[in-house]
């Protein structure tokens, strides 16, 4: 019989292997391939953490303006490793912890509590303990509590914890030496780090939307959320194709403020990034154009270029009448529209003089002040005693059938007699009548004023009726 001898370290590398690749396969079964990451050389990897945020977590921005924020997830933690060949019979993994909201001295004590598992553990795989305790207790053993300040410093925002551990007390005031160099904060300078954080919480957001199922509130249909549109204000669901067709229509009729949740009485609005995911370019380009229209019609200090073939939007001063166009450079009185015409009033036109009474004295004070300047008050006077004068000889007076001359009939018959151009005419129907006989249009059967001479006169019981053929 013959034997081998087999060195005892071999055994214990050939165990170490054996452990390190189930511990690697058991964590890619685990989780997924965005999550977990698994260098080709075998001993190398990455794993990023979400810590589980308690509802109701908030973000407390302070500085100038302090702001709150309702966040559900974090950046991860990101727990860079290196598996040495005598692992985990002897060796440590060599690792790094990463973060881009916690502070490094925060990052430090997560490295020595990792330390402090190894011990506890030694001669046994650790990375699933470890990541157990990152996923599962960072929070509460940093005491980091609701809400999670953020103060601004100078540019960039830093974080700070509302509660911090104990351990971390006088930490904050220890040297850089006393840091650990496995303790790596993320932080880009040229980003705001509270931008970065809801960023994140955002998409995440999404993430967990779209792998959920809805039923769509128009067409009762279930679907998953990567095929629905939330209303982030009302949280009310309908499915793309439903609200795609809705929002086609409201652009097409030019409802751009109408892109609301369809629920009854509901409020919410999509946002301009909702509409442009759904339409079409020339559709999202139509619905910016014609917001960005009503938006400039609610500005006091905005006008429109009155010329047809421009419409530019026009900023003007403050207290201004003119306006000039940056783009044809026509130069314009912003109150009537027409050329410029200084510190003069605007010339009213006939028809804006014919409405002028009704609308100044229908107006407020403030109105009747603003009609005043613009038209000047002369003129305001003059239209209202025009217009009462118009009312009046409209009620009062007929119009000769031959010059055209306003003519009031205070007493006698319905032969008239024009005080302009002397000829004669019928009340009644306005008719010309003849200079040699008058009466024999209301002495003719055939006329339609027949026997209406007197029509409409009032008179005394014992006044005689005559003939006035003399006169």
């Amino acid at each position: 019989m013959t034997y081998f001898y087999v060195p005892l370290r071999n055994v214990q590398m050939s165990a170490d292997q054996e452990a390190k690749e189930d511990e690697l396969l058991a964590l890619a079964s685990i989780y997924d391939e965005e999550e977990f990451h698994r260098a080709e050389s075998g001993k190398e990897g990455e794993i990023h953490l979400c810590l589980e945020l308690p509802p109701n977590f908030k973000l407390l921005v302070k500085g100038q303006k302090s702001a709150e924020h309702n966040i559900s997830f974090l950046p991860p933690l990101v727990l860079s490793f290196d598996l040495p060949d005598d692992y985990p019979s002897t060796s440590a993994p060599v690792f790094t912890i990463s973060s881009k909201w916690l502070t490094r001295v925060q990052i430090t004590a997560l490295c020595r509590k990792l330390d402090e598992l190894w011990e506890e553990n030694q001669g046994n795989v650790v990375l699933f303990t470890w990541i157990q305790f990152l996923k599962e207790e960072t929070l509460d053993f940093l005491g980091i509590q609701s809400p999670l300040e953020i103060q601004r410093s100078g540019s960039q925002p830093q974080c700070e914890p509302a509660q911090k551990h104990a351990a971390d007390a006088s930490g904050e005031k220890s040297k850089a030496q006393d840091l650990d160099p496995r303790a790596v904060q993320e932080v880009d300078a040229q980003t705001d780090i509270l931008t970065q954080l809801l960023d994140f919480d955002e998409a995440q957001k999404q993430r967990v939307f779209d792998g959920k199922a809805f039923c769509c509130g128009i067409c009762y249909s279930e679907k998953l959320g990567c095929d629905c549109l939330l209303f982030k204000e009302c949280e009310h669901v309908y499915c793309k194709a439903c609200i795609k067709e809705y929002f086609q229509i409201q652009i097409k009729d030019g409802k751009v403020q109408c892109l609301n949740c369809p629920e009854p009485k509901c409020a919410s609005t999509a946002t301009p990034t909702q509409v442009k995911l759904l339409v079409g370019e020339d559709e999202f380009a139509r619905y910016d154009r014609l917001l960005l229209q009503s938006s400039l019609d609610l500005m006091a200090d905005v006008v429109y270029c009155p010329r047809m073939s421009c419409c530019m939007a026009v900023m003007v001063e403050p207290d201004s009448t003119m306006g000039i166009c940056p783009s044809c450079r026509y130069a314009f009185c912003t109150l009537c529209r027409r050329s410029y015409h200084g510190l003069s009033h605007c010339i009213a036109t006939a028809d804006e003089l014919r409405s002028l009474r009704d609308e100044y004295l229908s107006s407020s004070e403030e109105g009747k002040k603003f009609l005043e300047k613009r038209f000047g008050k002369r003129v305001i006077q003059r239209a209202v005693e025009e217009s009462f004068s118009t009312d009046w000889l409209k009620t009062n007076c007929k119009q000769c059938p031959c010059c055209g001359t306003n003519i009031q009939k205070a007493h006698g018959c319905n032969k008239m007699t024009c005080s302009s151009c002397q000829k004669y005419f019928c009340w009644i129907c306005l008719g010309a009548l003849s200079r040699v006989n008058p009466y024999s249009h209301f002495n003719n059967p055939d006329s339609p004023c027949y026997n209406q001479l007197f029509h409409g006169m009032e008179m005394e019981e014992d006044e005689a009726f005559g003939s006035d053929e003399d006169d």
